[in-house]
């Protein structure tokens, strides 16, 4: 089946993407490249430009400046800066290209992002670059709203609220920014399939984690296995 070029790896906070890409570290690079369609892989997460954009305005404020981007409760000022997060990741990649053509002859790249509310999935999706999209297979981690709430709460690590793994965010922010959801509309509810991404057919796959496979390596590894065979499939189909 195919090799992964670029895994789009998105769900709600606290889901379990952190936990998929870190089983895929801890796995051995032949076994992975065998049984995940993915051999050595770089990660690419649009977590660090939100919480630089925080730093920033902390600095802003001790020099007596205006914040630029958030309020003194950290909400963002513009809905733009969540499509502004993805022409970020545009341009990380395609960095990656400009230093080798031949880049994935050798890697995947997976691209992480959560999305909800206004800001959705689709919305993400469409600010992606061609290049990415041409490329692109889409694995989203299915959990509810109020799994995903229950397990950001369990990941909360005030002294590493900076980090991708412990990165929590208050109750009343998960509802603000996550509690609409329009996966379930942009997959219309199949477990995998193709998304319409500027007239682009873009493969997708879902990764059902209710009840919770991503806490248990010996039960990730198949679940993962299959969603992402039929995320390869769907990506030689349209190849």
């Amino acid at each position: 089946m195919a090799k992964i070029d670029v895994l789009i790896l998105t769900a709600r906070p606290a889901a379990g993407k952190s936990e998929v890409i870190d089983f895929l570290k801890t796995t051995p690079q032949k076994r992975r490249a065998a049984l995940f369609g993915i051999g050595a892989f770089e990660e690419i997460d649009d977590f660090p430009y939100v919480w630089e954009a925080f730093e920033n305005d902390a600095i802003w404020e001790k020099l007596g400046r205006p914040r630029q981007n958030t309020d003194e409760r950290l909400y963002f000022r513009d809905d733009a800066i969540w499509d502004f997060f993805i022409h970020k990741l545009n341009i990380a990649y395609d960095k990656k290209l400009a230093r080798d053509p031949r880049y994935h002859e050798k890697r995947t790249t997976i691209i992480e992002f959560a999305r909800g509310g206004k800001n959705g999935i689709s919305r993400a999706l469409s600010h992606l670059s061609d290049a990415i999209l041409d490329r692109a297979g889409i694995l989203y981690v299915d959990v509810s709203y109020e799994e995903s709430v229950r397990k950001n709460r369990r990941r909360f690590k005030p002294e590493l609220a900076d980090s991708i793994l412990y990165h929590s965010l208050p109750d009343e922010k998960m509802e603000r920014y996550y509690k609409v959801n329009d996966w379930k509309e942009l997959s219309k509810g199949k477990p995998d399939g193709f998304i319409d991404v500027r007239g682009r057919r873009v493969p997708f796959a879902v990764l059902k984690n209710e009840p919770e496979v991503t806490d248990d390596p010996k039960k990730l590894g198949p679940a993962l296995r299959e969603a992402l065979g039929r995320l390869r499939k769907r990506l030689d189909g349209a190849r």
